[in-house]
C-alpha cells in the first residue's frame, strides 16, 4: 500500500481534526493508505524533555516515515504568521534527508488553523511550503473547481485546507473547510500515486 504520510502539531485540536480529515481523504482514494504523525513540543527549558512515545494521541514521526512515504501532508497553527515551533524545530532535523535527497520529487501539500480571518493562514501556508521546496518536493495545493473554495466564508486557500478557529479555538471546523480538508488529502494522494507510478 502506497502511504501518505500526514504529519502535523496541534495544541488545541483543531489541526488534529484537519489532519484526521486528510487523512479519510487519502484514504478515499484506491491505493493510498495515510500515515499520521504528530511531532512533540519544544520547551525554552532546555533540560525539560517529552516522552519517547505520547501518552495518548498519534505517535511521533521518525525521518523513516518521511523516506517510507510517497507525499507528506504537512501541518501546524499559526503562530505570527508561521508554523509553530515544534514543526520548524522537527523540519530543521531533517538535514540528513536533504544531504540524500529523499524527498526529491514527493509531492506536499500544507494545512493549518489560526484563531481570526486574517490571522496568517495564508502566510503560514506560504511559509511551510519553503522547508519543503528546500528538500525539491512538489507543491499540491487546492483548485478552484473545488466549489467550497469560493463558497466559504470561514478558512479555506488555493493554498491549501485552513481553519478559523477563533481567538478561543472554539469554533468548530465548517462544513467547507471540512470539504477543503478531504479534497487535499484526496489531491495528495491522486497526485502521488502518479508520481509514484
Amino acid at each position: 500500500m502506497n502511504e501518505i504520510l500526514v504529519l502535523y502539531y496541534s495544541q488545541g485540536g483543531a489541526v488534529r481534526s484537519m489532519a484526521q480529515l486528510i487523512a479519510r481523504g487519502v484514504e478515499s482514494i484506491n491505493g493510498a493508505k495515510a500515515r499520521i504523525r504528530t511531532v512533540p513540543k519544544v520547551s525554552t527549558n532546555c533540560e525539560a524533555t517529552e516522552p519517547d512515545i505520547p501518552a495518548s494521541g498519534d505517535p511521533y514521526v521518525e525521518l523513516q516515515d518521511l523516506e517510507e512515504c510517497i507525499g507528506v501532508a504537512l501541518g501546524s497553527p499559526t503562530r505570527f504568521g508561521n508554523m509553530a515551533a515544534p514543526m520548524k524545530y522537527f523540519l530543521d532535523g531533517t538535514t540528513s534527508l536533504w544531504l540524500k535527497g529523499t524527498l526529491i520529487g514527493k509531492p506536499a501539500a500544507v494545512f493549518t488553523s489560526t484563531g481570526s480571518m486574517h490571522g496568517g493562514n495564508e502566510t503560514t501556508l506560504l511559509t511551510m511550503m519553503l522547508p519543503l521546496m528546500h528538500h525539491g518536493m512538489l507543491i499540491v495545493g487546492l483548485p478552484y473547481s473545488e466549489p467550497a473554495l469560493s463558497a466559504t466564508a470561514t478558512g479555506g486557500t488555493p493554498y491549501g485546507a485552513s481553519h478559523i478557529g477563533g481567538a478561543m479555538d472554539d469554533r468548530p471546523i465548517s462544513e467547507d473547510e471540512k470539504q477543503l480538508c478531504l479534497a487535499l488529502g484526496r489531491r495528495i494522494a491522486e497526485t502521488a500515486l502518479k508520481l509514484a507510478a
